[in-house]
């Protein structure tokens, strides 16, 4: 009876009217923050042909994927005519270990911070969480210096070094969050059985972490693959990921503007990231509510 009820009331004009408004509100803002990438992939797949005599909006007259072959294989980038496949993985082989390492040390710090508290703990990570709110630019030169000191300038190590820095804070502070809302009495009864600091965290830990662990990685992904700025200054030639090389092909200012080609690069440069949100947003969104709720 109260489902009918239920059911009647969401019948009634008014219900029917807002119902209309939202979905049509939705709609509008689907458009437009689509419209952009639609017109990107229209443009990628078109010839010069269409772009010249056709509109920003207008449909390919055919289709064509030679824009794509050659953004990533010829498109000329500085006196290099390779395209952006050498700086796409670049990007990959700098993102992966980068990644991997800040996740696992952010893990171990926020195991410490939360479950082996000691004096000063409190203060270290207040310290700690300062690197979250420090801009790029305010590490530029010091970061340049210590590079160069260890012999690491312009080089994809020194690239993953300065993402694994300045992601720190970040991971510390996700895996901390989540392990204070584990129970201690989990910790404590685990060490009056004889288990240690690394028994403790490889057995009872981590494999209650895999909610925040899909956090981080998709949050520290994202952000080291569109860095621009650490990749610009830190990096150079060969070692430039694909956001650098992305900016140098759109910037390049001798031949024939193609904008099939840029759009194209554009797509392939961040489709890794939209890769990511599409296949893991829900994961996300599913890791961050678990770390909030628990407890």
């Amino acid at each position: 009876m109260a489902e009918r009820a239920r059911i009647a009331a969401n019948r009634t004009p008014g219900a029917i009217a807002g119902r209309i408004f939202i979905y049509g509100l939705l709609g509008i803002a689907a458009v437009y923050y689509l419209l952009p990438f639609i017109i990107m992939v229209m443009t990628s797949v078109k010839s010069m042909e269409d772009i010249r005599m056709g509109t920003l909006i207008s449909l390919p007259t055919r289709i064509t994927f030679e824009a794509w072959r050659e953004a990533w294989g010829t498109a000329c980038i500085g006196v290099e005519c390779n395209g952006i496949k050498g700086y796409f993985l670049n990007s990959v082989k700098m993102v992966i270990p980068a990644v991997v390492i800040s996740t696992a040390f952010g893990a171990v710090n926020g195991y410490v911070f939360s479950k082996w508290k000691f004096r000063g703990s409190e203060m270290i990570f207040s310290m700690l969480l300062i690197g979250c709110f420090i801009p790029f630019q305010v590490i530029l030169l010091p970061m340049a210096r210590t590079l160069g000191q260890f012999g690491l300038a312009q080089s994809l190590t020194g690239l993953i070094l300065v993402h694994v820095v300045y992601g720190l804070a970040f991971t510390t502070l996700f895996f901390r969050n989540f392990y204070v809302n584990i129970p201690d009495d989990l910790v404590k009864a685990a060490r009056i059985d004889g288990a240690g600091f690394f028994t403790i965290f490889w057995r009872i830990i981590l494999p209650l972490s895999i909610p925040i662990i899909v956090v981080t990685v998709i949050w520290q992904t994202t952000q080291i693959w569109n860095d621009f700025l650490f990749g610009v200054v830190f990096s150079g030639g060969d070692t430039q990921p694909v956001t650098v090389a992305l900016n140098n092909l759109v910037n390049t200012s001798t031949g024939v503007k193609k904008y099939n080609v840029d759009m194209a690069a554009a797509i392939i440069a961040g489709a890794p990231t939209l890769f990511v949100y599409i296949v893991a947003g829900k994961y996300f969104l599913k890791g961050l509510t678990a770390g909030a709720v628990k407890g």
